[in-house]
């Protein structure tokens, strides 16, 4: 009810709620900026570049990318843990920021559909390498860019495991975590919150669902 999505955030019993959204929102947008930043750079460098590793590192990340990511979390914690990043908001943005570039093969193909021709003809013009990503290719990308944005948003926005194994004190909470630490008693606020946590990405689907679909269309070209 309306009374119970109110409570959420005016009852001071509760007010473990608004933090745990603002942790949350931290995470996933700091995964999605850096994320974005390194898939889009890697899939533009395999696209582009030719160089003796790129085939064997196409092959090994689709080989890893076979396994369940679960898996890796002895070794994830084992890492965050000599690094000092355990139960800090900031090694979660870096173990989600470090994963994204695994999937970007969808992203790779929609480079591909752009003609190579329109890089040589800028470098005859005296484009550097960085001009040519940065004012031509770039600018051409928002499809496959606002597709790759919203899944390194998504991930770290509902994600439980990660948050789970690093985060330990209640204030440092994402949503996901906190909801499932609530007592068997208080399920209405366990629903209410649940919901509401799934309403900003439904409307971000909504208002970006035409990019989505033209970058996974064009990224399945000649992925």
């Amino acid at each position: 009810s309306v009374d119970t999505f109110r409570k959420l955030f005016t009852d001071t019993s509760l007010y473990n709620y608004p933090r745990w959204f603002k942790n949350t929102l931290y995470v996933a947008a700091g995964s999605c900026v850096l994320g974005t930043f390194l898939t889009i750079l890697t899939a533009y460098t395999m696209s582009r570049f030719t160089f003796r590793a790129r085939k064997p590192l196409m092959k090994a990340t689709m080989v890893l990318g076979m396994f369940p990511s679960f898996m890796g979390m002895t070794a994830v914690y084992l890492l965050m843990t000599q690094f000092g990043l355990i139960n800090r908001l900031t090694g979660l943005i870096l173990i989600y920021a470090a994963g994204a570039p695994m999937g970007y093969l969808t992203q790779k193909g929609f480079f591909d559909t752009i003609p190579k021709a329109i890089d040589e003809a800028a470098k005859i013009d005296g484009a550097t390498n960085m001009q040519v990503f940065l004012k031509i290719n770039l600018p051409l990308s928002r499809p496959i860019i606002v597709y790759t944005a919203l899944t390194s948003f998504t991930w770290p926005w509902s994600d439980f495991i990660l948050p789970k194994l690093l985060l330990k004190e209640k204030d440092l909470y994402t949503v996901a975590v906190g909801l499932m630490s609530l007592d068997e008693t208080e399920f209405a606020r366990f629903a209410a919150g649940s919901v509401f946590i799934a309403v900003p990405i439904v409307l971000l689907y909504f208002c970006l669902v035409k990019d989505m679909v033209d970058g996974m269309a064009s990224g399945a070209v000649k992925g």
